[in-house]
């Protein structure tokens, strides 16, 4: 049985080396398991005690996909058998140790390359989202699609849909919408475009760059190789969709109610075939989910990164409890029938009491799985 993550060092130019790592998956499209994760970790703290490691680069294996998202299915497996309204152990567990993961992304101090071609979704783009530096391609296909299995945007959305343009973190939120590589970087989920035939051609320049002992420095060196690619691919780059839709962004920012912005979304009016999926999705996903993303959104604002991350372990953990997230898992990926039967019907049904029930922490303070996070 092959490796479920590969590690190389690459010899360059100089002394430093460069560690690459390889989501090993291919199959499953590299969906994030808790092997890949307790793997990733360790790996990433040895290269960044490492002086002779550079720079790291996070890859998938194959053409499809970068990271598709979390390994669901396992998920469901462990909230089901836990049974509805029962709290599970290994849901906890997986959640805490992903978002540990996340967290050294966004905090790691050597420069992190990751290339983001192919389907980045969920638990994919957790690992993006905190990366120095954020490659797409023509092929990238990103997305938060939790709202259609009634989870959430976790992987520390509460902290980078914040970030972006005004609306269109609560409308990447709500739509679970699909957007390419220009998108990507208009709403500050990607830092550089490089076509996807010149990855070769950019790792080898990559090893012949002469990288020092100083952070800051190796960091800007690997800025300008990139930046390099990306003034030569740049006329690649597919056309963005999100951004043709800024005023209904600036409507959506100015909503206090989730059930109004749903309403603005729903009703606008668009024979853009993006735009029109984005509103199926947002119709036939979970209300709860709705809910949760605005206020997630609202409470995040103000909370630093580690602080979203322990809220978001909360969330995930209730949703798994409640059953909303095992019967869209089902509906969509066991059972494929695609009619799943949600605890509401429509944003305007949905109990205020069951929101504040997502939110409610099931620890203490000091007893928090994350509590660590950031000290």
């Amino acid at each position: 049985m092959s490796e479920s993550v590969l590690f190389r060092e690459l010899e360059s130019a100089s002394e430093k080396k460069i560690a690459v790592a390889t989501l090993n998956s291919e199959k499953s499209l590299n969906a994030l398991s808790l092997e890949m994760v307790e793997l990733l970790t360790p790996k990433l703290l040895e290269w960044q005690a490492d002086p002779s490691i550079a720079m790291v680069m996070l890859e998938g294996a194959g053409e499809k996909a970068f990271c598709a998202g979390g390994d669901v299915v396992q998920l469901y497996k462990a909230a089901t058998s836990a049974g509805e309204g029962n709290y599970s152990p290994d849901i906890e567990t997986f959640f805490t140790k992903e978002y540990e993961l996340d967290y050294l992304i966004h905090t790691y101090d050597k420069p992190i390359l990751l290339w983001g071609h192919g389907i980045v979704m969920g638990g994919g783009l957790g690992l993006l989202a905190g990366a120095s530096h954020r490659v797409v391609t023509e092929k990238s296909r990103i997305a938060m699609p939790e709202i259609t299995i009634g989870l959430y945007p976790d992987v520390g959305g509460t902290y980078f849909l914040n970030k972006m343009p005004a609306g269109c973190g609560l409308f990447l939120g709500l739509t679970g919408a699909s957007i390419n590589a220009a998108d990507a970087k208009y709403v500050n989920l990607a830092d550089h475009f490089v076509s996807m035939e010149n990855k070769g051609s950019l790792v080898e320049q990559l090893l012949s760059v002469h990288w020092g002992d100083t952070q800051a420095l190796n960091h800007q060196k690997l800025s300008d190789v990139l930046a390099g690619f990306e003034q030569k691919d740049i006329v690649k780059m597919p056309e963005g969709n999100i951004s043709h839709y800024a005023d209904l962004m600036q409507e959506l920012d100015k909503i206090d109610r989730v059930e109004a912005a749903v309403v603005a979304i729903l009703d606008h009016v668009s024979e853009d075939k993006w735009f029109t999926k984005s509103q199926m999705a947002l119709g036939d996903g979970s209300a709860l989910t709705a809910h949760i993303v605005k206020r997630q959104l609202e409470v995040g604002a103000e909370l630093s990164l580690a602080d979203c991350f322990r809220l978001e372990l909360g969330i995930s953990c209730n949703c798994a409890a409640i059953g909303e997230f095992s019967e869209g898992v089902r509906a969509l990926l066991i059972e494929k029938d695609n009619e799943p039967k949600w605890m509401f019907n429509t944003v305007h049904d949905v109990d205020p009491m069951m929101v504040d029930r997502m939110f409610a922490s099931p620890w203490s303070e000091s007893e928090h799985p994350l509590v660590t996070l950031g000290q």
